[in-house]
């Protein structure tokens, strides 16, 4: 029976590669029962869906994208991950996009070509080794079909140099069907682009394929939207409550400052009834100085695939509170490596070109760069933005720094829309530890770092 069912995987991934939509109606009804009998996610069947975003919908499936330690792998787990490393190959090696290709289709492709290499035992980047030059020989639908029907037989894929080699054809074909391209080669149309968060995400993934008046142009888009939104967001910092008035410091003596009211009840002793005047012997001031402490504020952003509005938002940020006289910001951005960018951290323009937006996610490369600029705990805030789809190992890290007496403010996703998504292991611990994740909305995001900082 369980190789009955495994044929089936073999055989509707088969027919959905050759594209056989009437042959394939039954199969996709039986296999339909198939996941649900596995307890799997009907997202597993969506063409569109990833693997990343399967695990992220059922975290117990990721250890099953790792290949097993023994042969005997022919129960429901193994079945799950025969489904799950077939999902990777036809997500890889099939069909991406209709005749043009966003950049959120490419980055998703390149996830599921992290899956596939997960699953068939390499380590991550082998198969990627150049990623984004376009130098290989492009895969054909038939290469496509034998590499499946070999699969159906119980063969191997192909060897290591064909798979990188198809694997930088069909990538050299996606990134030709982004027709973003073409337009941005040409000024006047390029000058027609509104700038937003879509578009700028776009070009910050394709920035690295593009050159000569296409970057120049796709460059001139992001500065547009990063000072447009930069603008926003800095009315939003200047308008939010500020920190508490500093009474230590005598208030300044100028008129616009003058306590009028206080003035006169305070002086009314001095009133003359006869000459009707009041002698003013002592005048009063509003204080209006804050506490000019120096706080260090360190942003850290997950700059993986699904957090580019957080990348941009947060960087944007980042460089207006690094304006404030009271605060000395540093930004740290990682995916499975991390990279300080504090050096520029008041030129978001020059911060968002240095990103390399994509990969994977492993936040505790990060805490190394973090611990770096903390030298008075109790000064600092730590805001960290990302999904927490992350390495568990970071959870005993972050209790580390809030018993260190440093502010820990976790945060979804920020995204202008506010919605965002959290594992919900990662937002059950940080409850726990009494540092929920706050929304993702940037407004609230605003106004927790204006009470955190002073």
């Amino acid at each position: 029976m369980s190789d009955g069912r495994r044929q089936l995987v073999y055989w509707r991934t088969l027919m959905a590669a050759l594209g056989d939509d009437e042959a394939n109606a039954g199969v996709e009804r039986v296999m339909g029962e198939l996941v649900d009998d596995l307890d799997l996610p009907r997202l597993t069947l969506d063409p569109r869906a990833s693997v990343d975003q399967i695990v992220k919908r059922k975290p117990s499936l990721e250890p099953l994208l790792a290949l097993p330690d023994t042969d005997d792998d022919w129960g429901d787990e193994g079945l799950m991950r025969t489904v799950l490393y077939l999902k990777s190959v036809l997500n890889v090696f099939g069909q991406v996009g209709g005749e043009s290709v966003t950049a959120e289709e490419y980055a998703r492709w390149l996830d599921d070509v992290r899956a596939f290499e997960r699953a068939s035992g390499y380590r991550p980047g082998t198969l990627m080794r150049g990623q984004g030059s376009g130098g290989g020989q492009a895969t054909t639908e038939g290469d496509v079909e034998e590499a499946l029907r070999e699969i159906g037989r119980g063969a191997g894929l192909m060897s290591e140099p064909e798979i990188q080699a198809g694997l930088k054809g069909i990538e050299k074909r996606l990134i030709d069907r982004m027709q973003l391209r073409e337009v941005l080669a040409d000024a006047k149309l390029a000058a027609k682009l509104t700038p937003s968060m879509a578009l700028t995400a776009q070009l910050l993934r394709d920035k690295d394929h593009l050159d000569g008046p296409a970057l120049r142009n796709a460059k001139a888009l992001i500065k547009r939207f990063v000072d447009e939104l930069g603008d926003v967001l800095l009315k939003q910092v200047m308008s939010a409550d500020t920190g508490p008035i500093d009474r230590s410091i005598p208030p300044k003596r100028v008129f616009r400052n003058l306590d009028l009211k206080r003035t006169i009840w305070a002086n009314l002793t001095n009133w003359d009834p006869k000459g009707e005047r009041l002698y003013v012997d002592r005048l009063y001031y509003h204080h209006k100085a804050k506490k000019q402490n120096k706080t260090r504020l360190v942003v850290v952003v997950d700059q993986s695939g699904s957090m580019v509005p957080a990348m941009v938002n947060c960087t944007i940020l980042a460089s207006i509170f690094a304006g404030l006289p009271r605060i000395e910001a540093h930004l740290i951005a990682y995916d499975t490596t991390a990279l300080d960018l504090s050096p520029w951290v008041h030129d978001p323009f020059e911060v968002l070109l240095r990103t390399q937006l994509g990969g994977g996610t492993d936040g505790t490369c990060a805490m190394p760069l973090v611990l770096g600029h903390i030298t008075d705990p109790k000064n600092t805030v730590i805001a960290w933005i990302s999904d927490f789809y992350d390495n568990r190992e970071l959870m005993p890290m972050f209790t580390a720094l809030v018993r260190s007496g440093v502010t820990f403010i976790p945060v979804g996703s920020v995204a202008s829309s506010g919605y965002f998504s959290v594992d919900a292991w990662f937002r059950k611990e940080l409850q726990a530890l009494g540092t929920p994740v706050l929304s993702g909305s940037l407004k609230t995001l605003i106004k927790e770092l204006k009470a955190a900082l002073p």
